[in-house]
């Protein structure tokens, strides 16, 4: 059976009987929480020892109208907008914002201090590092992998920004500490090693420029209403 902390502020409209919530947590009215964990604690209490996980915790906010699927796993410190829907096993680490109405797919990672806009879409299995920033209406599809790291393993870290209403597909790589510009499109598995302007197409290994954006959105118009 499930644990809900007596510190927990609790308005949802349901809650398994298998989920975890530890500490302060707050979830708003009309969010539906599945078998999954909200309020982890930090690596950092857990190496120190405890004596449960809801001692130590600070908690999480979880807006309304959230749908937190089976196998999530929120830790401590995360804030949740109103209407965002997660898929199964999704992961996010300590200290990440995540706006309204965004949707994050099965098997998707979320480290620490992300933060991500409003109506983003972040399909399944992507891997999103400490310190990325993701702007509003983003679209990033499946497996895509975000670097945080020039040369690792260091101890200097250069997140990665993507600009409001970007297209990153699906098996891209972003590499660390590039900017994705405002409207810009990355082809499905391109490796971007340098910033990529507002409202360019680009593709390839390493990413290189193929076209605009607009040409893009009219082709896809034009896909969407043949029959």
């Amino acid at each position: 059976m499930g644990f809900v902390s007596r510190r927990a502020t609790i308005q949802a409209r349901y809650v398994s009987p298998e989920a975890y919530i530890y500490g302060p947590t707050v979830v708003g009215r009309d969010s539906f929480i599945d078998a999954a964990v909200i309020g982890y604690p930090t690596r950092q209490k857990i190496l120190k020892g405890f004596t449960s996980p809801d001692e130590v915790s600070e908690g999480a906010r979880i807006g309304e109208s959230v749908i937190i699927r089976s196998g999530a796993v929120i830790y401590e410190n995360v804030e949740i907008g109103d209407g965002c829907e997660f898929g199964h096993n999704v992961l996010v680490r300590e200290l990440s914002r995540i706006g309204r109405g965004v949707r994050i797919g099965t098997q998707a990672i979320i480290e620490r201090e992300v933060k991500i806009g409003d109506r983003a879409w972040i399909q399944s299995m992507v891997y999103i590092p400490n310190g990325t920033v993701i702007e509003e209406d983003v679209f990033i599809g499946p497996n895509a992998v975000i670097t945080n790291d020039k040369y690792p393993p260091s101890k200097r870290l250069a997140p990665v920004v993507i600009r409001r209403g970007a297209v990153i597909g699906a098996n891209s790589t972003l590499v660390a500490g590039v900017e994705i510009g405002e409207g810009a499109v990355v082809a499905a598995g391109a490796v971007v090693t340098r910033d990529v302007p507002p409202g360019v197409v680009v593709a390839g290994v390493p990413a290189r420029v193929i076209g605009r954006a607009e040409d893009y959105a009219r082709k896809k118009a034009a896909y969407e209403q043949s029959t």
